[in-house]
């Protein structure tokens, strides 16, 4: 079969509606070496991590080879974590804060932005306290639990003269990137289906996943949100309505307080539909579009990789890249700068999905469809 290779989507980057070309060629691409060729003293851009979850390692190793981005600082709330990340990474102890002392930060020059990565129920506190803190700040997704919270949180980084960002990892990899591009350019027509699903096996009872007071939702909010992603920027489009249902609890002692899964049907103006589905019971990840003339997938298309994709023209093929170096410098870049970030990576963009994330909820308890205009 014939491999459509990288150079067919290097010419028109960008992910989401709208959004600004952000990608400078093909050291973006890949995993590069520590120092990456700067010279000592090159500015960097100082970023503490809030939160150390196993995500926040994803993030400390993209940090380590980063080209532009240094890990000064960390935040959390548990004095072991303290000790041992202080020592991996060599992080001063003034640069080391607790959840009580954080808001000290404000005089702590030597950290420029806070990295957000704490259960969704804390993504509020923290983004406004880092803001009035004077911190440029990135929030995991989802940005909060509720539209109503996100829109503080914009507004508190707007009055402080901050930057907030989304950490959308996806907007800046290739397989994702090609998607996007096919879709929204309609290499193949018009695209009149997408299928998007993702989901996992969780833990055990106490993982804050299935708390909701901590997550706000079970994997909707947590997986969901990648699928919601994925057919607003396969289409470029902003959907019109959905409709949704729970599916059956299968672990009542699990899932006593969120969902176990949810599948939702999402329409947009041209009158193409995404149908997708997100799970805590089951292992499944996968992006599927079909349009006029073809068709194109990626299975495994929006966890952690490594991708794999294909086209009714043959296989896709893109180089394996870090996902978090190349989210962190493509975004360090803009601050670095003093440029605002692209639009498809600012809280506004969170906001919308959140809005989703709401009224998919919303029809799945009702039973209605629900207008999203």
């Amino acid at each position: 079969m014939k491999k459509i290779s990288r150079r067919s989507f290097v010419h028109n980057f960008g992910i989401g509606v709208g959004a600004t070309a952000v990608f400078t060629g093909l050291p973006s691409f890949i995993t590069l070496p520590k120092n990456n060729g700067k010279k000592e003293g090159d500015k960097k851009l100082n970023i503490a991590l809030c939160g150390l979850g196993r995500y926040a390692g994803y993030l400390a190793e993209g940090i380590e080879i980063s080209k532009l981005c240094r890990l000064a600082g960390i935040v959390t709330g548990t004095p072991s974590k303290a000790l041992d990340w202080g020592k991996k990474y060599n992080i001063s102890d003034k640069n080391i804060y607790n959840y009580q002392n954080f808001d000290e930060i404000i005089h702590n020059k030597d950290i420029d932005l806070v990295y957000v990565v704490l259960p969704n129920a804390m993504h509020k506190e923290f983004v406004i306290r880092a803001a009035k803190a004077g911190k440029h700040v990135i929030v995991e997704k989802p940005m909060a639990i509720t539209a109503e919270d996100c829109e503080e949180m914009i507004a508190a980084c707007e009055k402080a003269n901050v930057q907030l960002g989304l950490g959308y990892r996806l907007h800046y990899e290739p397989y994702n990137i090609e998607i996007k591009r096919l879709g929204q350019e309609k290499i193949f027509g018009q695209v009149r289906l997408i299928e998007a699903s993702l989901g996992y096996n969780t833990g055990d009872t106490i993982d804050w996943h299935v708390k909701k007071a901590m997550s706000g939702g079970g994997p909707l909010i947590n997986l969901g949100i990648y699928c919601v992603q994925a057919s607003r920027y396969v289409l470029g489009e902003e959907p019109v309505s959905v409709t949704a249902q729970f599916g059956p609890i299968t672990n009542k002692i699990k899932f006593s307080e969120v969902e176990e899964s949810i599948t939702w049907q999402l329409n947009f103006p041209s009158g193409a539909v995404c149908n997708s589905s997100s799970s805590y019971n089951c292992g499944i990840d996968r992006l599927f579009a079909s349009a006029d003339e073809g068709f194109f997938e990626l299975s495994p298309a929006i966890s952690y990789g490594p991708f794999k994709g294909r086209t009714s023209k043959g296989e896709l093929n893109f180089p394996e890249i870090n996902q978090q170096q190349t989210q962190l410098d493509e975004m360090g870049k803009f601050i670095l700068e003093n440029k605002p970030l692209p639009s498809h990576i600012t809280g506004e963009e969170g906001l919308k999905d959140v809005r989703i994330l709401q009224a998919i909820y919303e029809a799945a308890r009702t039973g209605k469809k629900v207008s999203l205009i």
